[in-house]
């Protein structure tokens, strides 16, 4: 039979040996794993002057070059300049540098400069806001005339109706008289004779004429009343007329030169000029004293 080594069992250890010997292991393990959940912290380097200075530029270079497809185009003009501001703030205030007087007077003459120029844009857009007011303010008043003219016409019109149908219908009761009259038979069995029927007849025909002159001026009254009127409501309505028309002539003519942003140039030109400002100032700054 061949040989087989024995299988020895390992020897046991006393219980709080083997306790103790375990908690050494297990505090030995946790110093060397690192603490659940923290960092290595390290401090973030602050940015250079030149650093800043790129930032800045940069920013700078996106303002210039914005464009405003629609208008009215001083609805963005604010937030531009606000934005603008924001920039030159950040890099006057940053700890990496050192602004002096004449960068300050600089920027500050370019920021004016481009205010001035920013602020014709908004007032050349604001006035076709206040030509499209006043047009609205002009039709308003002419619909007051309008209706006041067509009321008095109106009035006007009803009186002479009026007049007219009294005026016509005493004349048609005198012709009336006038033909009874001339109808009338003269002689002894009538009661009348030929010259009171001829007395008769030439005063019917008097009071006739006298009323069918009434009647004539009546409607020559009428007449001249109601072109008095429309001389007044013409009068009155060609001024205004005018005023809308000028006023929409000058909408026109803004509109025509606002149809495209205005002030790309002087916002370009302001944020290059800020640009070479801080170039400038850079150079100076890395001069020997």
């Amino acid at each position: 039979m061949g040989y087989q080594p024995r299988r020895w069992a390992p020897r046991k250890q006393p219980r709080k040996q083997r306790s103790r010997r375990g908690k050494i292991r297990a505090k030995s393990k946790r110093q060397k794993r690192p603490l659940s959940g923290s960092y290595v912290s390290e401090e973030k380097q602050a940015p250079t002057s030149e650093e800043v200075a790129n930032k800045t530029l940069s920013r700078l270079n996106i303002l210039g070059s914005q464009r405003y497809n629609l208008p009215p185009f001083n609805e963005h003009l604010d937030r531009w300049l606000m934005a603008l501001r924001i920039v030159l703030s950040e890099f006057e205030t940053s700890p990496a540098v050192k602004v002096d007087d004449q960068f300050v007077e600089e920027c500050s003459q370019i920021l004016f400069d481009v205010e001035l120029k920013l602020k014709e844009i908004r007032l050349k857009e604001a006035s076709v806001e206040q030509a499209t007011w006043n047009i609205s303010g002009a039709k308003r008043l002419l619909e007051q005339i309008e209706s006041e003219y067509a009321a008095k016409s109106k009035e006007t019109e009803n009186r002479r109706d009026h007049e007219v149908a009294r005026s016509s219908s005493k004349v048609e009761a005198i012709r009336k008289e006038v033909d009874n009259i001339a109808r009338m038979k003269t002689g002894l069995f009538t009661g009348i004779s030929k010259k009171a029927k001829a007395q008769k007849e030439s005063e019917a025909t008097g009071r006739l004429m006298s009323a069918e002159k009434e009647l004539a001026a009546t409607k020559e009254y009428f007449t001249i009343e109601q072109k008095r009127l429309r001389d007044e409501y013409a009068r009155k309505r060609q001024p205004i007329l005018e005023q809308i028309q000028n006023h929409e002539k000058k909408i026109d003519n803004i509109e025509a030169e606002t149809q495209t942003d205005g002030s790309i140039e002087a916002r370009r030109s302001g944020c290059e000029a800020i640009a070479n400002a801080v170039n400038t100032l850079l150079r100076r700054s890395a001069e020997p004293d």
